[in-house]
């Protein structure tokens, strides 16, 4: 019998992540975590302070995140995983991860980051983010879901992942 995988949860700040995450682990049974919890004080106060992250920055974080994945498998992370290298050095630190982007057009983003309360991560940063994501090669094993689709169809669709096996699962969802 084949383990089950964990997925990474990725896409921009406000697209969605953490609370579909929450509600797709609930439905899988598996744990949640989010990969905001992992950074550095030195990272969150950077951020908290308007200031994008840097790769030098956000490597001992993939590093948690990496452990985080290998370690609580199968579980479900919310993780922004905006570049192919970090997509890769997350795959390479837990094998077997699946991972699904949440697509949101930039308006929408606006929208919901305008509305969020208590979260260190400015709305000021939204372009950075925009500009870091490196959209996910057709060799990457991405889900890629509409995140303006409702928080149970995409629980339910990332849910399923958990029990799927690599690319099967994935054109499952996708």
């Amino acid at each position: 019998m084949t383990a089950r995988p964990s997925v990474v949860l990725m896409g921009v700040s406000g697209a969605g992540k953490t609370v579909v995450g929450r509600a797709a682990a609930a439905r899988a049974g598996v744990a949640f975590l989010d990969a905001d919890d992992l950074h550095p004080a030195a990272n969150v106060a950077k951020m908290a302070a308007g200031h994008p992250l840097d790769d030098a920055d956000r490597a001992p974080w993939l590093d948690a995140v990496g452990a985080a994945l290998r370690d609580h498998r199968p579980c479900i992370v919310a993780c922004s995983a905006l570049k192919r290298s970090y997509r890769d050095r997350l795959r390479e630190l837990a094998p077997g991860t699946l991972f699904a982007l949440l697509e949101v057009p930039r308006a929408v983003l606006e929208e919901r980051l305008a509305d969020r309360r208590g979260h260190y991560m400015p709305a000021s940063l939204l372009d950075s983010q925009l500009a870091t994501l490196e959209s996910p090669g057709p060799d990457e094993l991405v889900a890629v879901l509409d995140g303006e689709s409702s928080i149970p169809q995409l629980a339910d669709g990332v849910a399923r992942l958990v029990s799927a096996t690599g690319a099967t699962g994935l054109a499952e969802l996708g």
